[in-house]
């Protein structure tokens, strides 16, 4: 029992009970628990690069601080190079489980505090540090206003989906160059572009990777909903594909609401733009497709022509919806 319980990887797992009801403590992981600390068993920890990414997803399920060895430790695998060896499924697989935990941006101040993001993570790490115009954002810092962001995400129980795309819809304000500080004029589209290589090195599931790209792309467009024009709300929800996806498109929603929400002083603040654009798509979804098809199939003289017909009469349709709704 004791080298099974060596061989744990951290103290608060290397206890045991026999069955008289004793416990079974030789690395003191009582005391551990108790004291709300995360603390590793013996050296052997460094054998397994995935210990790295497990301790700091347990600081945010558990709400624990790393025993400064521990973190000590961690930073010397870091700098070893052995995070580097880590499987793209095993990194998904503990981030997937972080991002669902009650307080996720506990892991990733762990793994920044290690050293081990910019390794895993280097978008997300590019972050910190890089500011943000005050008067929109009073945390200023991007990374410290993308942890406000997939926190609040948590705090709605929202899937990991919204959540992977609220850790990652700002990520080309890391690569805005630092003369253009405190804007980030295009970052939108860079975004877009570092998501897209994120998501292929950890291999992101097809739905997270899709619902980021559209969070990552669209989001400023929804904050400005109250400007926006009928025909550039209907061209999103084209691209959203809201009318065969309409589940994801109210995840779309949620995670642009929780970049708004995600600043100090604003997560009660009202979010009216969410709800102008689902009310804008039930208007949109009301326009009968098939009966337009069914209608131009009779007067287009040539067949080549009648999808294109189809798609812009349709369009000018949910317009026309969209415009009677925004008056």
């Amino acid at each position: 029992l004791q080298e099974d319980l060596a061989r744990r990887d951290l103290t608060i797992n290397a206890i045991a009970k026999d069955q008289d009801g004793n416990i079974i403590d030789p690395f003191n992981g009582v005391a551990d628990l108790e004291a709300g600390l995360l603390r590793h068993v013996s050296p052997a920890f460094s054998e397994d690069p995935v210990r790295v990414l497990r301790v700091a997803r347990f600081a945010a399920r558990f709400n624990f601080s790393i025993a400064p060895e521990t973190l000590a430790l961690m930073n010397e695998m870091v700098h070893n190079g052995e995070v580097d060896a880590l499987v793209p499924e095993r990194v998904w697989q503990e981030f997937a489980r972080g991002l669902m935990e009650h307080k996720p941006s506990r892991m990733f101040y762990a793994l920044r505090e290690c050293g081990a993001l910019t390794r895993v993570m280097p978008e997300v790490a590019a972050l910190f540090g890089v500011p943000q115009p005050a008067q929109h954002h009073p945390e200023i810092d991007t990374g410290v206003h993308v942890m406000l962001v997939i926190d609040y995400a948590a705090s709605k129980n929202y899937s990991l989906p919204v959540r992977f795309a609220a850790l990652t819809h700002d990520l080309g304000k890391g690569a805005t160059p630092s003369e253009e500080w405190p804007r980030h004029i295009g970052h939108e589209a860079r975004s877009v572009e570092l998501v897209k290589d994120l998501c292929g090195r950890i291999k992101a599931p097809k739905d997270e990777r899709d619902l980021a790209l559209l969070v990552a792309r669209y989001h400023g467009d929804v904050h400005r909903a109250m400007e926006l024009r009928p025909a550039t709300v209907a061209e999103m929800l084209q691209a959203a594909d809201a009318y065969r996806k309409p589940e994801r498109f109210e995840e779309f929603l949620q995670a642009c609401a929780c970049d708004f929400h995600g600043r100090p002083g604003y997560a009660d603040k009202p979010y009216p733009q969410a709800d102008r654009l689902r009310a804008a798509f039930t208007a949109a979804s009301s326009v009968d497709a098939g009966a337009i098809a069914a209608g131009l199939a009779k007067t287009v003289s040539d067949p080549a022509r009648l999808p294109g017909e189809i798609n812009a009469e349709v369009r000018e349709a949910r317009i026309a919806k969209i415009k009677i709704l925004f008056g």
